[in-house]
């Protein structure tokens, strides 16, 4: 499986570095490096898109629950490409887009904003966006976000007599809740400075802009407990397993399939973070009405509702959640009765900040 998450190194250098994915974006034409599928096998002219997705058993779930039934009710044709960042910013500015439809994070697509590398986008032409009431703050000039992904606490339930901990500042506090921590390397996610000011009392509406100084200083306090720094989705799980420590931060996503394998592991969804995903046109797209007709689609709250149970995808759509049944609901964290609990990541302030606050995490944890 390969996450729907940030690449994070990706991040670091920016989408900016043009000259470098020009000429990734040429080799990647002359060698064909990149994969494709379709979800019908054929399709030409108009009746074809071309969507970027990132493959592995998100792309598997994105084919059942929203490509095949999009090409069964309109007749046209999907195309997958699985393609990274700066090849695919380099063919949009040279003209020659892959792919209409891009899906991927929305912090990048606020950076291909920026590069003039998406098209504006017509609401008029998205009826869903309404019917699904997707919030607000995650319909953007060029992106509608479409799903997110949380990033939580995760404890052994049997490590702490009983008590569980409620709060990231249970987290913080080794005495009450003792045992070995794990948290998210720069490599894995964003570092991980909200939890620490939610540890320190901030109130989540008051987080961004985030004081830097301050959440250090409460890192600091938890540095010699912190027995590993993650830098890929499985880890948590594996560190918990083996019970090298008793609580790791973690993708919500992640639980279940750690309390299928017989773990004794539970979530805290209180102070979630969360990270949207979404839709947008490639600038110069060779199918701009196909991709609004796809992006249409897979925006509907039963298409969303369709994806979460095929993938531990947290729909945008309020409405999506009323579709599935108790139980499906209950194991997302976007359950309208776990959704106030978390917040929303502020994507700008992290494209600002992002890359001095990694240069001191490094430092910080180095020691």
């Amino acid at each position: 499986m390969k996450d729907t998450r940030i690449d994070r190194r990706l991040f670091l250098r920016g989408i900016g570095g043009v000259t470098a994915g020009v000429a990734a974006a040429t080799a990647l034409s002359a060698c064909g490096t990149g994969t494709s599928r379709s979800a019908t096998g054929g399709g030409k002219g108009g009746k074809t898109v071309v969507v970027r997705d990132s493959g592995g058993s998100y792309g598997a779930a994105l084919q059942k629950a929203i490509y095949t039934p999009f090409t069964q009710e309109t007749g046209i044709s999907v195309k997958v490409l699985n393609l990274d960042n700066a090849p695919l910013l380099a063919q949009i500015k040279q003209g020659r887009p892959q792919c209409d439809l891009i899906n991927d994070a929305m912090v990048s697509h606020t950076k291909y904003a920026k590069q003039d590398a998406l098209e504006a986008l017509d609401l008029d032409r998205l009826g869903s966006v309404k019917s699904a009431k997707i919030p607000e703050n995650q319909i953007t000039d060029h992106a509608i976000g479409h799903s997110f992904y949380g990033q939580c606490i995760a404890y052994r339930t049997d490590a702490f007599g009983g008590k569980k901990p409620e709060s990231w500042a249970d987290f913080f506090d080794t005495k009450a809740f003792q045992g070995g921590r794990a948290m998210c390397s720069p490599d894995g996610d964003l570092p991980e400075l909200e939890f620490a000011l939610l540890a320190d009392g901030v109130p989540a509406d008051k987080l961004y802009p985030l004081d830097i100084d301050r959440a250090f200083k409460v890192l600091t306090r938890l540095r010699g407990d912190i027995k590993k720094f993650w830098d890929s989705g499985p880890l948590p799980g594996v560190l918990l397993s083996r019970q090298e420590v008793t609580m790791s931060t973690v993708w919500d996503g992640r639980i279940a399939d750690l309390q299928k394998q017989g773990v004794p592991v539970e979530r805290q969804l209180g102070g979630m973070r969360r990270q949207f995903s979404g839709y947008a046109i490639a600038k110069g797209a060779a199918h701009v009405d196909n991709a609004y007709k796809l992006m249409d689609f897979a925006l509907r709250a039963e298409s969303q509702a369709a994806l979460a149970k095929a993938f531990p995808s947290n729909p945008s759509s309020p409405v999506a959640y009323a579709k599935l049944t108790e139980d499906e609901r209950n194991a997302l964290a976007g359950a309208p009765q776990y959704y106030d609990k978390g917040f929303d990541t502020d994507v700008d302030w992290w494209l600002k900040n992002e890359a001095a606050v990694t240069k001191r995490w490094l430092e910080w944890a180095r020691g």
